[in-house]
Formats: structure tokens, C-alpha cells, sequence
């Protein structure tokens, strides 16, 4: 597969690369929605430090550079950093796994929806041959996106490892092919 572009932009919604100066932003985004955020990841669970978010930062450089993820900040056209999103390469060869999440302040507006669309349209620009969501059955809003983008369910089972407060242990998977 081709590296991704650094940037997509949806009209007034633009997804770009987290970029080491961002921990701040990343920082405050989420630890505003820290109790949105809490019951679906369980990187938000016992809190998020100032620590954690140049962690995330560093590590979304790292990942990018080998490949591993292609990470996003969704920043609205006032420049304010609302969520992130990214695309994993996890789900063997010619897959393309994405993930999301959005600000408690910005949920509702379609932003989680409009970025996933642009990381498909990008997936399969770069060669993925399908691109794959998975969430918690018990996280319906997140499971709507999906839905929305005609992905189709392949999955429904069993979660492995820890659950987070709101998960309820079943994991469902949806994948759109090219």
C-alpha cells in the first residue's frame, strides 16, 4: 500500500497528521470528554495526562513513519482539534482497520461520520482492498457510522482482554470492500 496524504479535508472538516506540537490541543480535547470517552477506550479510563497525550503524539509520529497507523487530528475550520481518527494496519494484508473518536461538545454534528468517510475514500486510494470498524456493541452511536456508510456486518463475538466500563464484552466488526 501507498502512504496516505498528510491531509484530507472535507469542505470545513479537515483531518491531518498529528504533529508533535499538538499535545496540548490533544490534551485538552480529551480531557474535556474524559467521561465520554472513559466507557468506550480504555486509554481514557484512569485519566489523561499532559504525560499521555505527548505519548500519543510521539508514538503517532513512530507508528506513521513504519507504517503500523496513519493517525489524524479532526480539527474544524476554526483550527480547534474536536477528535482523532486513524487507519491501522492490523487486519492482515490489503486491510485497513479505522478508529474514532469526537469531543463530548462536538457529538451529534456528523464530524465522526464525514472523517470516516474521508479515511475510507483514502483507504482505498492508497490500495486497501477493505477497511474494516469494530466496536463495542454497547457503543451504538459509534456502531451507526458503520452503518451509515454501508459497511455491512461480518461479526459479532467475544471481546479478548480488559473491558472498559461501558463495553459490554461483544465486539461487533463491520467491513466495507473495495
Amino acid at each position: 500500500m501507498d502512504t496516505p496524504a498528510e491531509e484530507l479535508a472535507d469542505g470545513d472538516l479537515v483531518l491531518r497528521r498529528w504533529r508533535l506540537d499538538d499535545a496540548d490541543a490533544a490534551y485538552r480535547a480529551v480531557s474535556e470528554s474524559i467521561d465520554h470517552l472513559a466507557p468506550w477506550t480504555a486509554w481514557a479510563v484512569h485519566g489523561y495526562t499532559e504525560r499521555d497525550a505527548v505519548e500519543f503524539v510521539e508514538r503517532c509520529q513512530d507508528n506513521w513513519r513504519n507504517g503500523e497507523s496513519y493517525d489524524y487530528a479532526i480539527v474544524t475550520a476554526r483550527g480547534t482539534i474536536v477528535g482523532g481518527c486513524g487507519m491501522m494496519a492490523r487486519i492482515g494484508p490489503g486491510g485497513l482497520e479505522i478508529g474514532y473518536w469526537i469531543g463530548k461538545r462536538y457529538t451529534g454534528r456528523g464530524l465522526a461520520t464525514r472523517a470516516t468517510a474521508l479515511l475510507v475514500d483514502e483507504a482505498f486510494r492508497i490500495g486497501a482492498d477493505r477497511v474494516e470498524i469494530v466496536h463495542d456493541a454497547a457503543n451504538v452511536r459509534s456502531g451507526a457510522i458503520p452503518a451509515r456508510l454501508g459497511f455491512t456486518e461480518v461479526h459479532r463475538g467475544p471481546r479478548q482482554g480488559t473491558l472498559t466500563p461501558g463495553e459490554s464484552g461483544i465486539d461487533v466488526v463491520w467491513r466495507l470492500e473495495r
